[in-house]
């Protein structure tokens, strides 16, 4: 029998899918009404124009009609401003202490956070970020990337992220794309436009990124860096002295020259390095490999660091026309990551 209870029961295993909480909890479910086997109700959105209402009006119509709902109606409106900011207030206390230090950088958070750094543009650093997150979120893990690369941001447009992240007052949702929780200075710079800031800008932004946005549960957070070490990396290193470091290069001295300076950097700031990716490695055809930038230039700087190479990832296109730099999992380079990805938890 269809009653308010039961009802309110049944939506309670529904979430929210970007606060990822109960809408039941989060008051959006209200004004439940029963006519015989057909059940009414208004949804309260966080804000108009949720770009998953489809999925919410989704799951509630499943849910109903799997205890006896014959038909379901569903009016959607949108919360007050005062709803609003109790919910951003709810999320920053989840999110933040009181003394506004993110939670997540608490040992107790159990998030392991790799930086991915290099010591020079161009050599494939976005690519390793993007494909290893992509990897470990395969493998069942609740991963983020925060775009650190404010002037340089490329993530948003490697990951064919089209939308923007959905704003509660001043707390930020990421976007998910491939199971993983995404956020970018690309998803609010106007056009592409430059940004032009100092260094005390950067540490405000970065700690933004930590603090106002909702990340909800993760295992891994990886933060692709800006090249070389300038500001953004010294304020990375004081704010999350527990991250470990991928150092990014290709097989070209000049490449591993410079990035030895991100290495030392690493080791200064007691960052532990997790190893070297060599990036660009070589290219295969027909059973040969063709090494075109040379080779030795990863094994040198893995020595220089006292480390080790973790995987040299060839060259290769996407295999789907998607505009994509995420590989697939079966795809000659998804593979590379996947046996690093499963290095890095076991």
């Amino acid at each position: 029998m269809l009653t308010n209870e039961r009802i309110l029961q049944t939506l309670k295993n529904i979430n929210d899918p970007e606060l990822h909480q109960s809408i039941v909890d989060l008051n959006m479910v209200r004004n439940i009404k029963i006519d015989g086997t057909h059940v009414s109700l208004d949804v309260i959105l966080t804000i108009q124009g949720c770009p998953l209402k489809a999925k919410i009006q989704q799951d509630i119509e499943q849910a109903l009609k799997e205890i006896g709902a014959s038909s379901v109606s569903i009016t959607f409106g949108s919360m007050t401003e005062e709803e609003r900011r109790n919910i951003t207030s709810s999320l920053k206390t989840q999110n933040a202490t009181e003394q506004g230090m993110p939670k997540m950088l608490l040992p107790e958070s159990g998030v392991t956070f790799i930086a991915v750094t290099s010591g020079k543009g161009g050599v494939g650093k976005s690519t390793v970020t993007i494909n290893l997150a992509a990897a470990l979120a395969r493998l069942g893990k609740r991963v983020g990337i925060l775009d650190a690369d404010i002037y340089g941001f490329s993530i948003p447009a490697m990951m064919k992220i089209g939308q923007k992240p959905t704003m509660i007052d001043q707390t930020a949702i990421p976007v998910i794309s491939h199971g993983v929780k995404v956020m970018s200075m690309g998803f609010f710079a106007k056009d592409n436009q430059p940004v032009m800031w100092r260094g005390p800008m950067l540490n405000k932004w970065i700690r933004n990124f930590l603090t106002n946005t909702h990340w909800g549960e993760l295992d891994y957070l990886l933060l692709d860096l800006p090249p070389g070490t300038g500001d953004v990396a010294i304020d990375v290193a004081a704010m999350i002295p527990q991250a470990q470091e991928i150092i990014v290069t290709t097989p070209h001295y000049a490449a591993s020259h410079v990035a030895s300076r991100a290495g030392v950097m690493a080791q200064h700031t007691k960052h532990s390095i997790l190893g070297v990716v060599e990036n660009m490695a070589y290219f295969e055809s027909n059973g040969e490999k063709n090494y075109l930038f040379g080779q030795g230039g990863a094994e040198k700087l893995a020595e220089e660091l006292h480390s080790h190479i973790i995987a040299q990832v060839p060259f290769a296109q996407p295999e789907e026309n998607t505009g994509s730099s995420v590989y697939d999992e079966d795809s000659v380079i998804g593979e590379v990551f996947t046996h690093l990805a499963e290095e890095l938890i076991y």
